[in-house]
């Protein structure tokens, strides 16, 4: 058969259902599956105040949709629990979470898809814990559903690519929340998908992209012609074509090797931002925060990149989202000497249009195993410099990055001090109770 020389083995991929608004309900001592909760984000970094997560009940008595209704959409309805993210409640879940996998697999095994999403490779642990594999999937449900008092959904499939399938398509509509499809199921299972966007990896644009080359299903995608498709979307194509056959070659085993690393940071401004001097010192705050990653890793940059994103209404009236700048420059680690060629490219590119987000990038990283020097260099004030900052870098690793900060981060615009509060770009909570 056409499947026979393709890998096959068992895979789970387990979502957490409404993982933050569960995570918060458990906490006050709710049932996640019945009381309506929502969790909605700083209305000042979201332009009104998004709506991270909503309870399974939310959704239904409110028809609100998570990163898509606001604040604004909120019913008045004092049932409704509005709460504030907390990330470091959310991560320690995560961690507890991927423990309890560990119980059933090898660490090694284990692949943290995102923070509530989860890959498994069970090939050669499942039958330990069950006669089936969904007998394994239902006792790992009830574990998690016991000791951590959260409701998980699970894919199964042959591979990684089946059991993502079968999780967004089969299992989150299924009364035991989980989803099986295997090779033999290919045709009956992924076929049959009518929405592409329903498919892991095709956005808006990529389904528009396959429609206007006549490609409006999955069963369309199988049966076209790979060599066309990968010509007309790249490499992207051909793992599109794999999918609507239900292949799936990778190792979650496999290491990744990273061919060219970088290292960055972005930001969405709490508002829009007019003056050059608020803007410069966010990008001041950005370099200087970087260079200390840089620094942290032992590396150099030679390569640098600025992003600027201008405001909604100035994109129309510009017609333009904003700028992307890269240079090259001596290989350094040093604080000004990064921040002033990133200055250098805003002020050269930037015509007065109003900014709402900004980001910064190094690459083309190498050890710090030397340093070069020109004619112009101060040995003794080089020497003192360096010294200098790396003593503000132990003090922010020793006591955190709001202990000690540069007196640009006190001036008109600075958001460094705001965002050392959050994490993963929301706020991260002061206690797990």
């Amino acid at each position: 058969m056409f499947f026979d020389d393709e890998p096959r083995g068992a895979f789970f991929l387990i979502d957490n259902k409404s993982f933050y608004a569960s995570c918060e309900a458990i906490q006050r001592g709710f049932n996640p599956m019945k009381v309506p909760l929502v969790v909605i984000s700083e209305a000042e970094n979201t332009n009104g105040g998004l709506v991270l997560a909503t309870s399974p009940e939310a959704k239904r008595l409110y028809h609100l949709k998570a990163n898509v209704s606001r604040q604004r959409d909120l019913p008045n309805d004092p049932r409704l629990y509005v709460v504030p993210p907390r990330m470091n409640l959310y991560i320690k879940k995560n961690i507890e979470i991927n423990n309890l996998f560990g119980e059933f697999t090898p660490e090694a095994c284990i692949f943290p898809y995102s923070i509530d999403e989860s890959i498994l490779d069970m090939t050669d642990s499942w039958h330990l814990f069950g006669n089936s594999i969904k007998e394994v999937a239902r006792l790992m449900q009830k574990t998690i559903r016991q000791r951590l008092g959260l409701y998980t959904t699970v894919g199964i499939g042959d591979n990684p690519v089946q059991a993502k399938l079968a999780l967004d398509n089969y299992a989150k509509h299924n009364d035991d929340l989980i989803g099986e499809i295997h090779y033999e199921d290919v045709p009956q299972k992924i076929w049959s998908i009518k929405d592409l966007t329903k498919v892991w990896e095709i956005g808006p644009r990529t389904a528009k992209h396959l429609n206007r080359i006549d490609i409006h299903n999955m069963y369309d995608l199988a049966h076209a012609n790979p060599y066309f498709i990968k010509q007309e979307l790249g490499v992207i194509g051909s793992q599109l074509f794999a999918t609507a056959w239900g292949v799936d070659r990778s190792k979650i085993t496999d290491k990744i090797v990273v061919k060219s690393k970088s290292l960055g940071n972005s930001q969405v401004l709490p508002r829009d931002y007019h003056e050059q001097g608020e803007i410069e010192n966010v990008i001041k705050e950005l370099g200087e925060q970087v260079a200390a990653r840089v620094r942290n890793h032992h590396k150099l940059t030679s390569r640098i990149a600025l992003g600027v994103g201008f405001s909604f209404h100035d994109r129309k009236i510009y017609n333009s989202s904003g700028f992307y700048q890269e240079m090259s420059i001596d290989a350094t680690d040093n604080n000004q000497e990064i921040v002033k060629p990133l200055l250098y490219l805003f002020r050269k590119h930037w015509n007065g249009q109003a900014i709402r987000n900004i980001s910064f990038y190094c690459s083309k990283l190498s050890p710090n195993n030397s340093k070069s020097l020109n004619l112009f260099t101060d040995l003794e004030v080089e020497k003192k410099m360096t010294k200098l900052t790396s003593t503000i870098d132990e003090i922010h690793k020793k006591y955190g990055f709001s202990k000690l900060v540069f007196a640009n981060s006190l001036a008109k615009g600075g958001t460094a001090l705001e965002r050392a509060k959050l994490v993963g770009g929301h706020n991260g909570g002061n206690s797990y109770e």
